[in-house]
């Protein structure tokens, strides 16, 4: 039987690993921090959860123009959205791990390393290294957000997309660095959920990858909304000064949020 070690079990991981198991192979993933990866754990199931409820939001702030009489503000409990969030993306990387213990798939969870070609040492987080020979190995190991070093996360007001679905209260004013999908993501998801947010753009419009008369109605949208875009803006430094955070801008200006 052809042996396989998959080192990763994101979407390319474990889609991977089900492929080979089907096929006959015996499969083993070695994941250091759950099944699914980013796209399930920090990435595209959250952003999604956390933009359904900001746009519930942004419908009802709208249905006065339905003739709909909201009597009273509506707001919404970053703590409780954030548990969601995080309890959705938990349960589908649980829905993972069963299809691939169904389909006779060893998950380990921890790290794991080249030997050589065909030697993988295995490290669990709750066992003793193992050294295997085997016929294949897949690296999935997938990618981190870049971290400037003159913006260094701390977890608390300086975070990364990773780190966001940690607040439990909603922040007065957001400064979202970066304008591609995730910043115009959590930029229109924060300014749907209340908070003041101004998104920094190095490139002269938002989403600067994608069809320019789109990312151009996506930023009009922004601008109707109350959000604060500043084009052709790159960062230089963030600074946190006690609850308050500087972003201080290439050519001078600052942001404080």
């Amino acid at each position: 039987m052809t042996r396989v070690a998959i080192i990763g079990g994101g979407p390319g991981g474990y889609e991977a690993a089900l492929v080979a198991a089907r096929l006959g192979a015996e499969v083993t993933v070695v994941e250091r921090d759950g099944l699914g990866g980013s796209t399930v754990l920090t990435d595209c199931v959250p952003s999604k959860t956390l933009i359904a409820t900001s746009d519930l939001l942004t419908e009802v702030e709208s249905s006065a123009e339905l003739g709909v009489d909201i009597p009273r503000e509506i707001r919404a409990d970053l703590a409780i959205v954030d548990d969601r969030v995080l309890s959705l993306a938990a349960a589908q990387s649980a829905d993972i791990s069963a299809r691939l213990d169904a389909s006779g798939i060893e998950v380990v969870a921890g790290l794991a390393s080249l030997v050589d070609a065909s030697t993988v040492r295995i490290t669990p987080h709750d066992g003793a290294e193992d050294v295997r020979e085997v016929d294949a190995v897949l690296v999935s190991t997938g990618a981190h957000p870049r971290v400037s070093p003159d913006a260094q996360p701390d977890g608390e007001r300086i975070l990364t997309w990773e780190q966001v679905y940690a607040l439990r209260d909603l922040p007065e004013h957001m400064i979202v660095v970066g304008s591609g999908v995730t910043g115009a993501e959590f930029a229109s998801a924060y300014n749907g959920l209340g908070a003041r947010v101004t998104l920094v753009s190095s490139r002269d419009r938002v989403l600067p990858g994608e069809d320019p008369d789109a990312a151009n109605l996506i930023e009009d949208v922004f601008t109707e909304r109350g959000m604060t875009v500043l084009g052709t803006s790159r960062m230089a430094s963030v600074q946190r000064d006690g609850d308050r955070v500087v972003v201080t801008l290439t050519d001078g200006r600052t942001v404080e949020g």
